[in-house]
Formats: structure tokens, C-alpha cells, sequence
């Protein structure tokens, strides 16, 4: 993980005056170094015997409180399951509609792609885009091999 990019959101989270507390840190150090886009059940599992004072509902709150300052993004899945995402570095994610496996997609071009797509919107609307999250679907190459689609 890099620490720039922890310290980049400490310093994101304390500007709007955001408590931070060990178990808020600890998840935030977490999504940071996991690119798994994890639910908050896994999160849990994987935190509950490092860290004191963690449960469900803290985790939940924290994500919020991410989600919220835009530190981190929430990826909702067909089957109804929220995950969750660092969102340090602009890019888009691919789903795979067989097993739900997300992949992340980091290119060059993705930050002006974006802008464009929110400039389109607001022009086209009136909205005022507030954020934007780009999903591609399709299916993973393991599931392509396993389906026979892909020798």
C-alpha cells in the first residue's frame, strides 16, 4: 500500500472533520491494500481477530462515512450484494455476469473518457452530476474456460 495514498485520504477525512478512530483507519488501511472489492462480511472476517472493538455495524458505519466523502465507492452486484472499492486512482470495472468476480481497469485515457461522459450528461439533462461509475459486463476468462467458451 502506499502511503501516500492513506495519507492523502487521512488528510481528505480530517479536513471535513471526520473522527478518526483506530477501527475507521484500520478498515480505510484495508480497502487501500485489498483490490478484492470486498462485501462487509469479508471485511469483517478478515479483520475481526487483528483488530479490537470492530463488529459488523462499525464497518458498516465506516463505509458509509467513505462513501460519503468519496474516499471509497460502492459497487452494487446483480445478486443484490453491496462492495466496496478505494476509488484513489480513476478507473472502471468489468463484472463478470457468471460468477460476479470485479476486476478493476485502469487506463490513461479513463479520467478525460469520464469527464466527457459527465459533461454529456449535464448537457444532455441538466443534472448536476454529483459522481460517476462506469461497469462493463461480461464474462471472466475462468469462466469462459469453464463454460467451454474459451479452449
Amino acid at each position: 500500500m502506499a502511503a501516500s495514498e492513506y495519507d492523502r485520504a487521512l488528510q481528505r477525512l480530517r479536513h471535513n472533520h471526520v473522527r478518526l478512530t483506530p477501527q475507521r483507519k484500520t478498515i480505510l488501511r484495508y480497502l487501500i491494500s485489498h483490490h478484492t472489492h470486498p462485501t462487509v462480511e469479508m471485511t469483517y472476517n478478515d479483520l475481526k481477530d487483528q483488530v479490537d472493538n470492530i463488529s459488523l455495524a462499525t464497518i458498516y458505519n465506516t463505509l458509509k462515512v467513505l462513501v460519503d466523502y468519496h474516499i471509497v465507492i460502492e459497487l452494487k452486484t446483480g445478486d443484490g450484494s453491496s462492495h466496496y472499492d478505494y476509488f484513489g486512482h480513476p478507473h472502471y470495472h468489468v463484472v463478470c455476469d457468471n460468477c460476479g468476480k470485479i476486476t478493476d481497469v485502469f487506463d490513461k485515457k479513463f479520467s478525460d473518457f469520464s469527464q466527457q461522459l459527465e459533461q454529456i450528461t449535464r448537457d444532455q439533462t441538466g443534472y448536476l452530476v454529483t459522481e460517476s461509475n462506469v461497469e462493463v459486463h461480461g464474462i471472466c476468462p475462468d469462466c469462459q474456460y469453464k463454460l467451454g467458451l474459451k479452449k
